[in-house]
């Protein structure tokens, strides 16, 4: 389970990498394909936060009723909340653009600027203090348990999958070309 967190991400950083380029490009005044950045937040939406996420939360959860800690700054739930607040502020914002609703740019790239700082800034906390916990106190049986813990939100990725389902394809094709 801690490899496939892990894995989510290095898949999520690479999505956040091409937000990070849209945001430069447009900043400079050229011109990006707003479909391909709702692409990224869709997918942010509907794999990070109902799957990716809550499996953090159920894993950590267990993990400190395992070491009897109590986690009183509750840090992970309150950025996964503020991602999914960010994330849905950005998806209006990118839907009004793509209706033809005039948004200032200046906005539009610093909403996107600050989703990714939000995003990259989460996911240095977890690999540095999160996953590394979960690392040291959890044992194989433990993961175990997790598994069926987490049994109920375990959904395939959509878009780093193997399967030949056309979800998010545009995004499949750009990213296969970036590499």
């Amino acid at each position: 389970m801690l490899r496939r967190l892990m894995n989510d991400h290095k898949h999520i950083a690479i999505l956040l990498k091409i937000l990070k380029n849209k945001s430069k490009r447009l900043a400079k005044g050229e011109h990006i394909n707003f479909n391909l950045v709702r692409d990224v937040v869709e997918y942010m939406q509907g794999y990070a936060e109902h799957s990716h996420h809550p499996l953090e939360d159920i894993v950590y959860e267990y993990c400190l009723a395992k070491v009897q800690a109590d986690d009183k700054s509750q840090r992970l739930s309150k950025e996964h909340n503020q991602l999914i607040d960010a994330s849905a502020s950005l998806m209006m914002t990118l839907n009004l653009i793509l209706n033809d609703v005039v948004v200032a740019k200046e906005q539009l790239v610093k909403d996107l600027q600050d989703y990714v700082e939000l995003q990259e800034n989460h996911m240095h906390f977890e690999e540095k203090e999160i996953f590394p916990l979960l690392s040291t106190s959890l044992t194989e049986e433990d993961w175990h348990k997790v598994g069926e813990l987490c049994a109920e939100k375990l959904i395939d990725d959509p878009l780093f999958s193997n399967d030949d389902e056309q979800v998010f394809e545009d995004l499949k094709v750009y990213i296969a070309k970036e590499d």
